[in-house]
């Protein structure tokens, strides 16, 4: 999960990553707001929702490639040409993102935005766990009360799922599945992230889940073709170049756990958009949810190294 790790050298967690960097914690910030409009394009959309996705990926991807060109350098990895096994690597993030993409926007349409967007991270919980389990990027104790916080956070603006709604229940099943989709598409993205700069990465494996997007629709025989291009060159846009972009940049420069936590701030916003267009109202606990979130924002943003 280093920047700058050896060619050859993959011991995890030599050096703790800069979690105070104000930069990147605002580039997860800001990814985050973007992402959290994703949904509200899908249902704007008037292709299947899988097709959106589609459309989110191809036409988000000339500009992501145009991106890499200028920002890469001559370089797309840092000390020599691509191998294999990272390409495959890259290949798997494409797939897995694809597949996180098109059942989240399947879940979307049958679920609030708040619900589809908090299911759909839940790599909120596992992207952290990995870290520590695997790559061995132990949390201080004011991260894991962040953590705790966070979790708690969650749970309560989770609350109106746990009503069993049956016309939420499906969707949000759907969206918690794109959710483990999701944390495997970080996992491999980190290991992506310590040889290769955040637009060729994104860039390569926005290229690599064109593909399966559209076999994916093509399979549920969905409507591929918009009457209307506004909502899907929104989504391009601001879900994938600026909200994926932040991401992948912020991916190579802070923890699993901060990644993590800072994925909660999609469902807040998306609730609000919810809120203000749908009437998707937040409750009592909903807004002491966001209040826990912002706590443990605030608390993860503390490096707390003297506690280690």
């Amino acid at each position: 999960m280093h920047a700058s790790a050896p060619p050859r050298k993959t011991a995890p967690a030599q050096t703790p990553l800069p979690d105070a960097s104000p930069v990147a914690f605002a580039a997860v910030i800001l990814a985050n707001v973007a992402l959290a409009f994703g949904p509200w394009f899908v249902r704007l959309a008037d292709t299947g929702p899988v097709a959106a996705a589609f459309w989110r990926i191809t036409l988000a991807a000339p500009v992501l490639v145009a991106a890499a060109f200028v920002a890469g350098g001559g370089g797309v990895v840092r000390g020599r040409q691509p191998p294999w096994g990272l390409l495959g690597v890259l290949l798997l993030s494409g797939i897995a993102f694809a597949g996180d993409l098109g059942t989240w926007h399947l879940g979307i349409r049958q679920t609030t935005l708040a619900n589809a967007t908090l299911f759909g991270n839940s790599a909120t919980l596992i992207f952290p766990i990995y870290g520590f389990l695997v790559a061995r990027a132990w949390p201080t104790r004011m991260q894991a009360f962040a953590l705790l916080l966070a979790a708690l956070g969650g749970g309560l603006l989770m609350g109106r799922s746990y009503q069993a709604d049956p016309r939420h229940l499906i969707g949000d099943l759907l969206c918690l599945a794109a959710g483990v989709l999701y944390a495997v598409y970080f996992i491999l993205m980190a290991r992506v992230r310590t040889r290769v700069a955040p637009v060729p990465a994104l860039a390569m494996s926005t290229l690599a889940s064109i593909v399966p997007l559209l076999l994916y629709a093509l399979v549920l025989g969905e409507r591929i073709w918009p009457d209307h291009w506004g909502a899907l060159i929104a989504m391009a846009l601001v879900s994938q170049v600026v909200g994926q972009g932040l991401m992948i940049y912020a991916l190579g420069k802070l923890s699993p756990l901060v990644i993590g936590i800072a994925l909660l701030v999609q469902p807040i916003v998306a609730g609000a958009i919810g809120w203000i267009i749908y009437g998707e109202r937040l409750g009592g606990p909903d807004l002491l949810g966001v209040a826990l979130v912002a706590a443990a924002l605030v608390l993860v943003r503390r490096k707390g190294r003297s506690e280690a």
